[in-house]
């Protein structure tokens, strides 16, 4: 089933479910207000919600036509935002870049931030960017919701507790992560609120497309217009959502509506060298700063900038008949 939350004038919208086609909604409030309460009460409200979701499908039900830009994000603030680094290539090429070694732990130990948990940007809701020295950008990421995960849960046990998935503009603020960083803490100014997709659909929903707690499908990035990534989620990932959960949960439970995230998608070329730019044949990449490390490795130096007033960016993930899964992120930066 899908999953959105419409906006209403609330902290946490109102919930509906959507039609396969993400053409047509109903209203939930019956069985939940909103996602959060669903989530809180999963194994009573997702049965209902299903059979609800079934309904729609076949028409008796009065459903309302479903518009992506009425949406927030699903959560729109979650308990927890936590996010991981799945795809090791993405790391490897930032270290490379400053002629630092990938730590042999990286391989074997996920790396993990904890994020801004609230306010999450809706998927039709400007970045705001105080200065453009900040360096932003955009990060698609995998996404996914669980209901509460007990503390030091396994790999295997964990992936039961992924109740739903999503997409994520992760924004960053590169120009401000290396003096963070330096501190010795980690993240703070330098990541502001994410946006996540319009929809957030159960593992079922994908079929075929998930498996081993992994999206076996393409990202769809889209910059100023033009093609700028289609980096293959199913790829190239060290570790899968499942052990990221996992990682997350290793000493504290997480509670129902933490939101864990995979980290840029990132993939290596067909050689295992760095990735090539969608305009010469490649896979493209999911965040300016990938293009950015490997204009460095071959150059010695950066070419292209980061994020300014104006500019645009889509992401989306279709399924094999070329649908939309999700609905899109559709954001434009905005100076404030």
């Amino acid at each position: 089933m899908k999953l959105a939350s419409l906006k209403n004038g609330t902290r946490d919208g109102r919930l509906v479910v959507v039609s396969k086609d993400l053409t047509r909604c109903t209203d939930a409030a019956r069985i939940a207000p909103t996602l959060q309460a669903a989530l809180d009460t999963w194994d009573m409200a997702a049965p209902k919600l299903a059979a609800l979701a079934e309904q729609v499908e076949l028409g008796s039900v009065p459903t309302f036509r479903f518009h992506e830009h009425e949406c927030e994000s699903p959560l729109p603030r979650a308990y927890q935002w936590a996010d991981g680094s799945a795809y090791i290539n993405h790391v490897e090429l930032v270290r490379k870049a400053r002629g630092a070694e990938v730590p042999a732990s990286f391989y074997e130990d996920p790396l993990m931030y904890q994020g801004v948990s609230g306010p999450n940007l809706g998927p039709r809701d400007p970045i705001p960017l105080g200065d453009p020295a900040w360096g932003c950008d955009m990060e698609a990421e995998v996404c996914v919701i669980t209901d509460d995960v007990p503390a030091g849960v396994s790999e295997s046990e964990a992936a039961k507790h992924i109740k739903l998935i999503l997409l994520c503009n992760d924004v960053s603020l590169r120009g401000l992560i290396p003096g963070e960083l330096a501190k010795g803490f980690g993240f703070l100014q330098s990541k502001p609120p994410c946006a996540f997709t319009p929809v957030a659909v159960t593992p079922e929903e994908l079929g075929a497309a998930w498996a081993d707690a992994l999206i076996h499908l393409p990202m769809r990035v889209d910059y100023n217009g033009d093609p700028f990534g289609r980096p293959e989620a199913g790829k190239d990932a060290t570790f899968n959502m499942a052990r990221l959960v996992a990682h997350a949960a290793k000493t504290r439970p997480l509670v129902a509506g933490s939101i864990v995230g995979s980290g840029t998608i990132s993939n290596k070329d067909a050689d295992g060298g760095p990735g090539k730019p969608v305009s010469e044949g490649g896979l493209g990449y999911a965040c300016i700063a990938e293009i950015r490390m490997i204009e460095k490795i071959a150059s010695g130096e950066f070419k292209t900038p980061f994020m300014k007033a104006g500019d645009t960016v889509r992401i989306e993930m279709q399924d094999a008949a070329g649908h939309s899964i999700f609905g899109a992120i559709e954001q434009v930066v905005e100076a404030v």
